[in-house]
């Protein structure tokens, strides 16, 4: 027990190095689209009225081509709305990514946007590796020796109603060495300690769209607007 406080109060001292922000730059990623990349043989983003618009066929991370290591991100998204298929959304952070051969894919720590009954939107999930980190999932959570510490371990329905639907919703990720904290609206919704990685791309997520690939439809587009992050 003592070893392990000890240890989590080494790694909080470690990732609560918190440098002044106004000291740093704050960076905008909607000048222009040549400041990301598509490592996918999938999905559209366009830039439309200082808004990023994406969607896909499939699952589709379309990513920053800089990566960083300690920072605060901030992002807007908007949800479609009056849809009948499955929609899902997120930010993916200190992304990697690998060769499936044919094509490339994403895989990192992933701010959740949630729109479903399951009010999960907030939620850290590891794509393509340990999944749900928080909340706990009854099967799809998978905790490896990287996870540290949950600092947040309940899911209130304070968090879960901080996501509002058909509206803009805004989002604040803060990657400090291994503190790692998401904000929904202004809630604190997950806060963890977790070493896997130090550093990466920052991503935008469409889900991907059933009725876009059978028959064009447009109706699940998926809006950013403010993407800001800020070196530390």
């Amino acid at each position: 027990m003592i070893k392990q406080s000890l240890l989590v109060a080494l790694l909080l001292l470690s990732g609560c190095t918190h440098t002044q922000v106004e000291n740093n730059s704050r960076t905008s990623l909607l000048q222009s689209l040549d400041q990301w990349q598509n490592v996918y043989n999938d999905g559209e983003a366009k830039l439309v009225d200082g808004e990023i618009e994406l969607i896909s066929k499939h699952n589709w991370f379309f990513l920053s081509k800089k990566q960083y290591k300690n920072f605060i991100f901030e992002a807007e998204v908007k949800m479609p709305s009056g849809i009948t298929e499955y929609y899902n959304s997120g930010f993916i952070f200190r992304a990697q990514v690998r060769d499936k051969g044919e094509f490339k894919e994403a895989y990192g720590y992933q701010a959740e946007v949630d729109p479903s009954d399951r009010k999960w939107s907030g939620g850290l999930y590891d794509q393509g590796r340990r999944e749900w980190l928080n909340p706990v999932h009854d099967t799809r959570s998978h905790p490896d020796e990287d996870f540290k510490l949950n600092l947040s371990p309940q899911w209130t329905t304070y968090k879960s109603n901080a996501y509002k639907a058909a509206e803009w919703n805004h989002y604040k990720i803060e990657c400090i060495g291994s503190e790692l904290k998401i904000y929904l609206n202004g809630v604190l919704t997950t806060h963890v300690i977790d070493t896997k990685d130090a550093q990466g791309f920052v991503g935008i997520q469409h889900h991907g769209s059933k009725a876009f690939a059978e028959n064009g439809a447009r109706d699940n587009v998926v809006r950013f607007r403010n993407i800001f992050i800020t070196e530390l």
